[in-house]
């Protein structure tokens, strides 16, 4: 026996999420965003049937007529929970949701999917219409059907979020920036280019960024800069390159001192200034095995 999904997939990629006509065409109340109440109720829905369909036997177990509740690989869920988020009052899910604040909910989102599996195979009770009970699983998938149903909320919830592969909930891209957070920066060196830039984004990107936490991702990328700049002699003239390290020695990215600029929103100037390095080192480091081919 093997259940159908709860969303159709492509193998391939995750599908865009249709809009439909409010707001597609702009005349739905709150446009295309969620709020956090409604976000809440959403989230309550998707949890019930993702539950329903057996996604979480494997982990939290069954309630069986005959044999009463079946534990699954965690016995004591409450206390689970209570460990794994250092979080009281979080289980029962769908009775308890409704009182989370955003920290409680993305955590129990990340939560879910360290612990989501697609039943496979199993047998059905018909005893009082007890239901399937559930044998095998397949993680990967139910992680997959898990990440599109929460990401189809989340991407809408203030500016954006998204439940990554790894399972933690990033802030979405800029548009039009969704390239440079994925894996087009070839790679060059893996100590003091690649896993440096890696952490930057991660680090820019995490639910809960603060403004400390974007300069530090931005500093990271600008000592990229400085290990690269032997080589960036050779693919930019010297104004260019004079340039790339004035913005961040003058507006307080990597030095501290009373002449730096300070007079600016750092919110705003530190996502221009992110993005400008991680297109920058992009360029740099393509340039530079062109020359490197080319030689």
């Amino acid at each position: 026996m093997k259940e159908d999904s709860l969303y159709n997939m492509n193998d391939e990629e995750e599908s865009p999420v249709r809009r439909y006509y409010s707001i597609r065409t702009g005349r739905h109340p709150l446009g295309s965003k969620l709020d956090f109440p409604l976000l809440i109720k959403l989230f309550q829905h998707l949890w019930g049937n993702f539950e329903g369909k057996g996604y979480f036997q494997e982990a939290f177990g069954y309630s069986c007529v005959d044999a009463g509740d079946v534990s699954g690989k965690i016995t004591n869920i409450e206390a689970y929970f209570l460990l794994k988020l250092r979080k009281d009052n979080l289980w029962p899910i769908y009775k308890n949701c409704l009182s989370y604040d955003e920290s409680d909910l993305f955590d129990v989102i990340e939560l879910l999917y360290d612990l989501v599996s697609k039943p496979i195979d199993g047998t059905y009770h018909s005893w009082g219409n007890c239901g399937w009970h559930y044998s095998t699983f397949d993680k990967i998938s139910g992680q997959k059907e898990f990440r599109i149903g929460i990401n189809e909320l989340l991407q809408d919830y203030q500016t954006g979020y998204g439940l990554s592969s790894n399972g933690e909930i990033l802030i979405m891209a800029i548009p039009g920036t969704e390239m440079l957070l994925g894996d087009t920066i070839p790679s060059y060196d893996e100590k003091n280019v690649d896993n440096i830039v890696k952490e930057a984004i991660s680090c820019y990107r995490r639910s809960r960024s603060s403004t400390t936490d974007k300069r530090n991702a931005v500093k990271m990328l600008a000592d990229v800069l400085e290990f690269l700049r032997p080589k960036i002699d050779a693919v930019l003239t010297t104004a260019d390159e004079k340039d790339l390290f004035n913005i961040a020695n003058n507006f307080g990215i990597r030095h501290h001192n009373d002449k730096q600029k300070s007079d600016y929103d750092q919110d705003v100037w530190l996502d221009w200034i992110f993005y400008y390095y991680l297109a920058t080192i992009e360029s740099v480091i393509r340039l530079v095995k062109k020359s490197d081919n080319n030689a």
